[in-house]
């Protein structure tokens, strides 16, 4: 008959003479426990480092014999992977959105200013159209009252630029004339004639400036023709569009225009029947040529300029370089 070992945990005797009594077995009702290198039961606070020591170790509880094997320890239950699938079928499930980023805006590289030149629509207004249609029945009038006569007024102002002289008699016919034979020009704060180049930054000063050019006095509008004057003007800019508005009155749609190309506006407005007003701007910018435009009113016109990229534009011209102030000081 083969030996039997009871089943409470610290005994190793023979089943051979069991005594059931209380009290005739010494046993641990604990687990075993390892840890850190530690070995023991729960049920008492020996501990030991050798494996053998941790079986001889003598049970802390006294109670009756019991032959069968007590009940091993609850294991987690571990599912299998169909198992875990249905469970992971059962999570709630979230769409992903992926927001891409956009992209850096990319530098569009500068076009050259030699460009052709491409005419802006011009959109004239109905108090425009107004003002010139009394304009032109006021000018009818005056033909017909200087028809009648060519005799020419007492006061009457010599139509050159730059001359301050006035009609007194025919005398002033005989008078030498001094005026500017060229046009006004308005660079980086500074203005001048193109004929003499005398720069100034005050407006008043310009216009005090004597002429250059010595000639006779022209009193008369059919001799005069139009006469190139400076006009007031200004800018301003949104994130997409630059404005440009020059303040001049009645403007004659058929006589003015404005041509443009991506880096460059040439300016030409004739108003108030015989005055002109030129500017050319090397502008700061790039344009979208084809989504700018000319609005014109009685009293100014706006030129609106679509940015070719959403900048911030540090002023309305592009800076001349370093170089070439040098060599206009030079010249003079």
């Amino acid at each position: 008959m083969a030996l039997k070992y009871f089943g409470l945990p610290g005994k190793g005797k023979d089943t051979t003479n069991i005594e059931k009594k209380q009290g005739s077995c010494t046993y641990h009702p604990g687990v075993p426990v390892f840890h850190d290198a530690l070995k023991g039961w729960s049920c008492c606070k020996r501990r030991t480092t050798d494996f053998s020591d941790f079986l001889s170790i003598v049970g802390c509880t006294k109670g009756f014999h019991n032959s069968e094997k007590p009940p091993e320890p609850v294991k987690p239950e571990v599912k299998t992977t169909s198992e875990r699938k249905e469970l992971a079928e059962l999570k709630p499930r979230f769409q992903e959105h992926i927001i891409q980023a956009p992209k850096p805006l990319e530098t569009i590289k500068r076009p050259s200013p030699d460009e052709p030149m491409t005419n802006l629509q011009l959109k004239v207004s109905a108090s425009l159209k107004q003002a010139l249609d009394k304009l032109k029945l006021s000018s009818e009038n005056e033909g017909r009252k200087e028809e009648d006569s060519d005799e020419i007024k007492i006061g009457t102002a010599c139509k050159n630029a730059g001359c301050s002289k006035t009609y007194e008699g025919p005398h002033s016919t005989e008078e030498v004339c001094i005026y500017h034979s060229g046009v006004p020009i308005f660079h980086e704060g500074m203005k001048y004639w193109s004929c003499c180049k005398r720069k100034t930054s005050d407006f008043n000063t310009f216009l005090a400036q004597e002429g250059c050019t010595r000639g006779a006095h022209v009193w008369t509008k059919k001799d005069a023709g139009t006469k190139v004057v400076p006009c007031r003007h200004d800018w301003h800019q949104t994130g997409g569009e630059v404005t440009v508005s020059v303040y001049a009155k009645n403007s004659v749609p058929d006589l003015s225009y404005v041509e443009a190309n991506s880096t460059m506006v040439n300016i030409h407005i004739v108003f108030e029947g015989e005055k002109e007003f030129h500017r050319s701007v090397k502008l700061w910018g790039v344009i979208d040529v084809k989504r700018s435009y000319v609005n014109m009113t009685a009293t100014k016109i706006e030129l609106t300029m679509r940015k070719a990229e959403p900048l911030l534009w540090a002023s309305l011209e592009l800076p001349v370089s370093n170089t070439q102030p040098k060599q206009e000081s030079s010249d003079q």
